[in-house]
C-alpha cells in the first residue's frame, strides 16, 4: 500500500530556511514501538526527494519544575515516575544525587545490592528492546506486514517455546528488582547512604538459581542474534549501510581500568576516530556538556560544550555525540566481564576498525551490554557480602547540591539537585539519555528518509525502514521532554477529513 503524499504549500509547516517553497509532504504519525511520543515530517521538493526530514516530539512533562519545594528524600520516587519502563534508571540516578548531595558513601553491601538490582535491570530491559521494540525489524524483517512487526510476529518466528522463554526469563528478573525495591516499575530501595532492604540468606538460593538462568537467557540471545541476523547478508548491508552510518563524538561511562560500567565511575568521550577527547568526574558534567532547544520539538539537543554549536553535522568538525550501547563500546576499552570481552572483541573484529559508526549496531551492541549484566549479577550473587545486614551509612550532613549519573539502557542519565539548608529542592537538573543522543537521532532519521524516498513514494514497509534509525537507539521520550520557564508554546494543528491544514492556532 502507497503512502498518500500531500501537496500543498506549506502553510503550517516548518520553515527549513529563511524562504518558503513549494512542498509536499509525508508523515508519520504515530511513530512506533518506542517509549513516548513522537512523529517524523517528512518535506519533498517537486522532484519528490527529501529535502528535510524532522523528528518531532510534541509531548512535555515538567518533572524539573514541580519537584521545586519537594525534600529531596522524595526525589528517587518522584522522578522514577517519568517513565514505566526505565524508572529503576531515574530511581538509582535520584539515589546517587542523595549520595552527593548529603556528602555520604553508601557501605560496601549496601552498593552491591544497588548494583545487583541495576544489573537485573539493565538485562531485563534490554531484553525488552531485542525482543519486543527493535528486535521485530530483524527477527520479522523491516519491510515485512505491519501486522507481524510485533511480539506476536517474534512469537511466530522464533516459537512459542521461545517466546515463553523471553516473557518468563523477565518475570524472573524482574523478580531481583520486586524483592529488594518492593516493586518492579517505582521501586523504593534507594536511601542516601545504601539500600532499604537486604537479601535474606535463606533467599539466597533463589537469587543463584535466577542469575544462573539470567546468563544462559543471555547467551542464547546473542546465538538468537548471530543466528537470524548476522548470517543474513541483507541484514549486514543494511547494517553497514551509508543511510544509517555517521561519524560522531561518543559518551559512556567506564570503570579504573576503562571498562564498561552502568552503576559508576567517569565518563569518558572519543571522538570520530576513537581517541580520548575528554573523560571526566560527573560533577564537572557542565562544563563538558551544553544543551539547546529547536522550535520543532520539545527535546533538548545536547552537544559537546568546548567544540561549540556547529548544527546537525557529522565528520570531524561536529560537536554531536552520542551515548546508549553503541557509545557505550566505542568509549570504552572493553567489557568487565569475561565473555561479554569475548563478544565485544567479535563485535569490532566484524563491524571494522574501532569506533563503529553504524546506528544500527546499537542492536549487537545491546545483546553484548546483556552479557556484561548478567555475569556481573552472577558474580554479585555470590559474593559472601551480599547478604550482610551492614546495608546503610547515616548521613548527617547539611545538603547543597548533589549529583548523580547512572548509564541507563539507553545512555547517560544525570540527575543534579540543589537545595535550601531544610533539604528542598530549589533547582533539579536532569540530563537524560535520549536528550543526550537527540541531535544525533535528528540527523539519522533525515539521512535516513533522503537516502530511502526517491520519487516521492514510500511503501509502508519503506517507512518502517525510516522508523528504524530512531528506534536502534531505543529512545524514551517521556523522559528527554522538560519544561522552560514561563508559558508553555503551544502549535495546534486543525485538520479537515483529507488531513490538509486548515486553522493553526499558536501560543
Amino acid at each position: 500500500m502507497e503512502t498518500i503524499v500531500q501537496e500543498k504549500w506549506n502553510e503550517g509547516l516548518m520553515k527549513a530556511d529563511d524562504s518558503y517553497m513549494k512542498t509536499r509532504r509525508i508523515t508519520i504519525d504515530p511513530i512506533t514501538r518506542l517509549e513516548g511520543h513522537g512523529k517524523i515530517d517528512i518535506l519533498l521538493d517537486d522532484k519528490g526527494e527529501v529535502e528535510k526530514a524532522y523528528y518531532q516530539i510534541p509531548e512535555i512533562r515538567g518533572f524539573e519544575t514541580f519537584c521545586l519545594g519537594r525534600p529531596a528524600e522524595e526525589m528517587p520516587q518522584i522522578t522514577s515516575r517519568i517513565c514505566g519502563v526505565c524508572p529503576t534508571a531515574h530511581h538509582m540516578a535520584g539515589t546517587k544525587a542523595l549520595d552527593s548531595l548529603y556528602q555520604i558513601e553508601p557501605t560496601s553491601a549496601g552498593r552491591k545490592l544497588r548494583e545487583l538490582v541495576y544489573n537485573a535491570f539493565m538485562l531485563e530491559d534490554h531484553a525488552l528492546h531485542v525482543y519486543v521494540l527493535g528486535g521485530p525489524d530483524f527477527i520479522v524483517g523491516p519491510t515485512a506486514e505491519k501486522s507481524k512487526r510485533n511480539i506476536l510476529g517474534v512469537i511466530e518466528k522464533v516459537g512459542l517455546e521461545t517466546g515463553k522463554r523471553v516473557i518468563e526469563m523477565r518475570r524472573k528478573i524482574r523478580n531481583i528488582i520486586t524483592y529488594l525495591g518492593g516493586k518492579v516499575i517505582h521501586p523504593v530501595l534507594g536511601l542516601p547512604g545504601g539500600v532499604s532492604k537486604g537479601i535474606d540468606p535463606a533467599d539466597l538460593p533463589l537469587f543463584k538459581q535466577t542469575a544462573k538462568e539470567a546468563l544462559e537467557f543471555a547467551r542464547f540471545t546473542l546465538q538468537v542474534f548471530k543466528d537470524i541476523v548476522l548470517k543474513n547478508d541483507d541484514y549486514v548491508k543494511l547494517i553497514t549501510s551509508d543511510a544509517y552510518t555517521h561519524r560522531t563524538y561518543y559518551m559512556g561511562m567506564v570503570d579504573e581500568n576503562n571498562k564498561v560500567n552502568f552503576y559508576d565511575g567517569k565518563i569518558r568521550v572519543v571522538d570520530t576516530v576513537g581517541k580520548e577527547f575528554a573523560k571526566f568526574h560527573i560533577n564537572d558534567y557542565l562544563e563538558h556538556i551544553a544543551e539547546r532547544v529547536e522550535p520543532w520539538s520539545y527535546v533538548k539537543f545536547n552537544y559537546l560544550k568546548k567544540l561549540g554549536w556547529k548544527g546537525y553535522i557529522d565528520g570531524e568538525d561536529t560537536s554531536v555525540y552520542a551515548v546508549a550501547p553503541l557509545a557505550r563500546l566505542n568509549a570504552a576499552d572493553g567489557m568487565a566481564t569475561q565473555e561479554s570481552q569475548a563478544a565485544f572483541e567479535e563485535y569490532f573484529k566484524t563491524l571494522g576498525a574501532k569506533p563503529v559508526h553504524h546506528t544500527l549496531a546499537n542492536h549487537w551492541a545491546r545483546v553484548v551490554e546483556m552479557l556484561q549484566a548478567a555475569e556481573r549479577i552472577v558474580e554479585l550473587v555470590n559474593d559472601p557480602e551480599i547478604t550482610s545486614e551492614d546495608i546503610r551509612a547515616i548521613p548527617n550532613a547539611k545538603p547543597s547540591v548533589g549529583i548523580g549519573v547512572v548509564e541507563a539502557p539507553r545512555g547517560t542519565l544525570i540527575h543534579h539537585y540543589e537545595t535550601d539548608e531544610r533539604g528542598l529542592i530549589t533547582k533539579a537538573n536532569l540530563i537524560v539519555a535520549t536528550q543526550n543522543n537527540s541531535a544525533r537521532i535528528a540527523m539519522s532519521v533525515d539521512k535516513a528518509a533522503k537516502g530511502l524516498i526517491h520519487n516521492g513514494m514510500a511503501s509502508d514497509g519503506l517507512l518502517n525502514m525510516i522508523e528504524m534509525a530512531f528506534r536502534a537507539y531505543d529512545p524514551c521520550n517521556g523522559c528527554a521532554t522538560h519544561s522552560l520557564p514561563g508559558n508553555v508554546p503551544i502549535v495546534i494543528n486543525i485538520y479537515d477529513k483529507e488531513r490538509n491544514v486548515v486553522q493553526t492556532l499558536s501560543r
